[in-house]
């Protein structure tokens, strides 16, 4: 059910006539700038959680977040994205918000997610940290052969 937050509409999943504003959206962030509408397409169809801040006169998707979870024990924040000419506005905070309410993500008991340093005190008002006892992130890159 989407929420009135002055003048947006938090909304969940990819409202089917967005698509442009998705790949809007992920083409305005240094790690998503190179998705292609296939494999996005293929994200969409997958098991993600997606969150939404819109225009509400116009509709326009301008902010994002992303999540994977099993629903008990992890959970995963992914595409955390507000458009330049949003930036400032909370919107960042709204879809967040969004998203860690979700029961879903609510009920995981870690819920985890990688950034840029200097984007730590923005994820830190929702106590996420660091400081996760010498556990650290290490990852495997392979080339994936996309389907015919």
């Amino acid at each position: 059910m989407p929420a009135n937050q002055g003048g947006y509409v938090l909304t969940t999943g990819v409202p089917a006539d967005r698509f442009d504003d998705l790949m809007a959206l992920l083409r305005s962030a240094w790690w998503s700038a190179t998705r292609t509408p296939e494999d996005v397409r293929r994200l969409i169809a997958g098991p993600s959680l997606f969150f939404f801040a819109a225009e509400r006169a116009s509709g326009r998707l301008v902010a994002m977040a992303r999540a994977l979870t099993d629903g008990v024990y992890k959970a995963m924040v992914f595409d955390v994205i507000v458009l330049p000419e949003h930036q400032g506005a909370g919107l960042g905070r709204l879809v967040m918000e969004e998203l860690l309410g979700h029961p879903a993500v609510r009920g995981a008991q870690h819920v985890e997610l990688y950034c840029l340093p200097d984007l730590e005190p923005f994820y830190e008002r929702w106590g996420f940290t660091g400081e996760i006892g010498g556990v650290r992130l290490i990852r495997r890159t392979q080339s994936v052969e996309r389907p015919a």
